[in-house]
């Protein structure tokens, strides 16, 4: 167990790509280390209105300064994810009440704490002793119904309306977020990643991909491989791997995916 003596230190990788089959990114994605945060926004509404909603977030999450606790990272995070929601519903209203709103996934991370943070079906992953857990759960209406035991897993996969998303920044008069948190521990490694990713690549391909490269290249792997198998949306990818000292060892810099199509 990683003990508050110990100094942490993060690499980051990030990565984005408009797809195959998209004329406009409306992914966006932000990495603080200084500050302790990481977010991918998935914005929807289409041009100047998804794009707009997804950069209106990491823009005023971007303002979050260095935070005295981590009770004071998560209510400073809250407060810059109000002022996003109240930007966004302004931009609805001048569209004439169209619906304008995006997704948020998050990592928050003070001393040895972090705090995943969502709202829609970006999700957020753990990989911790070689087992990829998701973090974060799909805010979705086949999954409310798979909670609810009204569908079962078979059936929410093959769910016709399965990417229609319950809560999203913007869409209500103030966010509505789910949380988890937890103790870090050396050679954690998170991924952020919008729904264009998860469409197309399975969890267990993610799990070797983040596990056999430095984060940077997973991530440029993960979006090169999603692009290989069409790309029907935005996708975006954003990994953060956690040391107690500085990792001089070598990664393998073959790319993992290759053999996964």
């Amino acid at each position: 167990m990683l003990t508050a003596e110990f100094c942490l230190e993060f690499e980051t990788g990030s990565a984005t790509d408009v797809g195959c089959r998209r004329n406009v990114n409306e992914d966006a994605l932000l990495a603080r280390p200084d500050s302790g945060l990481w977010a991918v926004a998935d914005g929807m509404g289409g041009h100047e209105a998804g794009d707009f909603a997804s950069s209106a977030i990491v823009q005023q999450l971007d303002t979050i300064g260095h935070a005295a606790s981590d009770e004071d990272l998560t209510s400073r995070f809250m407060d810059r994810l109000f002022q996003a929601n109240r930007l966004i519903r302004a931009r609805a209203a001048e569209l004439g009440g169209s619906t304008v709103g995006s997704t948020v996934v998050t990592l928050l991370v003070h001393g040895c704490s972090y705090a995943c943070i969502w709202s829609g079906d970006s999700r957020a992953y753990l990989l911790r002793n070689g087992q990829l857990v998701q973090q974060s759960r799909d805010h979705t209406e086949a999954n409310a119904l798979l909670a609810a035991g009204t569908i079962t897993p078979e059936e929410a996969e093959n769910w016709p309306r399965k990417n229609v998303i319950t809560r999203a920044i913007g869409t209500s008069n103030e966010p509505q977020c789910d949380r988890v948190s937890g103790n870090l521990e050396p050679g954690d490694i998170f991924c952020l990643c919008s729904d264009g990713l998860t469409e197309h690549i399975e969890d267990h391909e993610i799990a070797a991909c983040l596990a056999s490269l430095p984060p940077q290249q997973a991530c440029e792997a993960l979006i090169r491989e999603t692009l290989n198998r069409g790309a029907r949306d935005n996708v975006t990818v954003l990994a953060v791997r956690c040391a107690a000292t500085v990792d001089s060892g070598n990664w393998p810099a073959d790319d993992v995916l290759d053999d996964l199509a």
